[in-house]
């Protein structure tokens, strides 16, 4: 069976809830809190590729370092990726992954689509 992994915030009530629907349904997740782990730009390419998005979309626009970081207009991926290596809280959450696919499980239903 193919592991899969929650790119979790135990902050976030999102999160909290893709990760509670996991363990009801006896599915053994790697938690990995992500604000807690160092992540590669190659770590990030990866997952964009994954999840078949943009850096952009990827980003949460609404917080205040998205902002302060002036990343509105930046078009170079590279540096929107470089920016949620840098601030992981840009990250958008909850992330669950199997193999070689992976869904933002907002909404929570989502994590139906790859389990």
């Amino acid at each position: 069976m193919t592991q899969i992994t929650i790119w979790h915030n135990p902050r976030c009530s999102k999160s909290r809830q893709a990760l509670s629907f996991l363990q009801e349904r006896d599915i053994d997740a790697e938690v990995v809190k992500y604000l807690d782990v160092s992540h590669s730009e190659q770590e990030i390419k990866k997952l964009l590729d994954m999840l078949g998005i943009s850096a952009r979309e990827l980003m949460r626009t609404k917080e205040a370092v998205y902002k302060e970081l002036g990343l509105k207009n930046v078009e170079d991926e590279d540096k929107l990726i470089k920016a949620m290596v840098e601030n992981p809280k840009l990250i958008e959450r909850p992330i669950v992954i199997k193999g070689d696919k992976a869904v933002i499980a907002r909404p929570l239903e989502r994590v139906l689509e790859i389990i």
